[in-house]
């Protein structure tokens, strides 16, 4: 799945990768977290006079899907990410996979890995391209309003199952676009969802590169450069010697890095 990650990429390097005209400079974040503002790229239907880029925009929205039905916020789960296998039929995501495809642009991901033995520590990693700075994920946008008028953006990013690489991590991983796709993805003028269905299967192997990392992702208020730091993958400890105590991982609905 993802429930965190990162964007650290140089504000012209995104304006290049994804073909937009202009962008406000990029903060680095090193540790994006559920209900935070994430940046999405989406089509835009105004054309840029004496532009030849493709109309697209960037904007913000709040990490975690809210339908456009839901009366109280409340009252419904916090929908960070989507299965690509079922969104086209599920009534939450029905509506925004056919008219609201986005971009999530990142530098990379974190997972964990969670060894068999209760209680022994998961293993975090930092999963990022191991060609380029920048990555697409899939997303999906609705616009959710309040009964006072008051009006949130919100997003989610497509999952799908992990490819052999990340499969020894976890089962689940962010649907990526590539470059060339982009315009076919976001186009939901032409494009049905049954049109983009194959560019939702998991990335080819090779594609991304996991580095182990430490514990201080864990922790949403760890948002420093240090979190990155490789360090010695930790081995799996038998059950007999696993400490008590041991830290434990972001639950899984905390699980989104970009």
């Amino acid at each position: 799945m993802c429930g965190r990650f990162a964007l650290l990429a140089k504000t012209d390097l995104a304006e290049a990768y994804f073909d937009l005209a202009e962008l406000d400079d990029l903060p680095e974040r090193y540790n994006i977290a559920p209900t935070q503002p994430i940046l999405i790229v989406v089509a835009d239907d105004r054309q840029r006079p004496g532009s030849n880029l493709p109309e697209r925009k960037a904007m913000l929205v709040r990490w975690g899907f809210m339908p456009g039905w839901v009366k109280d916020p409340r009252d419904f789960p916090l929908l960070i990410n989507a299965r690509s296998e079922t969104a086209i039929g599920k009534a939450s995501f029905r509506a925004a996979m056919r008219h609201r495809r986005i971009l999530v642009p990142a530098t990379g991901f974190f997972e964990w890995r969670r060894p068999e033995e209760k209680g022994a520590k998961a293993q975090a990693y930092f999963i990022r391209p191991k060609k380029g700075e920048i990555v697409a994920f899939a997303g999906l946008m609705e616009t959710w309003s309040s009964a006072d008028g008051s009006e949130v953006d919100t997003g989610a990013i497509l999952t799908t199952a992990a490819n052999n690489d990340i499969s020894r991590i976890h089962d689940r991983m962010p649907v990526v676009i590539r470059q060339e796709d982009f315009a076919r993805w976001l186009d939901c003028k032409t494009q049905e969802p049954r049109d983009v269905v194959d560019l939702m299967r998991p990335i080819d192997d090779g594609f991304f590169e996991a580095i182990p990392i430490s514990d201080k992702v864990n922790k949403v208020a760890n948002m420093g450069p240090d979190i990155l730091e490789p360090v010695e993958e930790r081995a799996e400890m038998p059950a007999k010697e696993t400490k008590k105590g041991a830290e434990a991982p972001p639950s899984s609905d905390q699980l989104s890095l970009f």
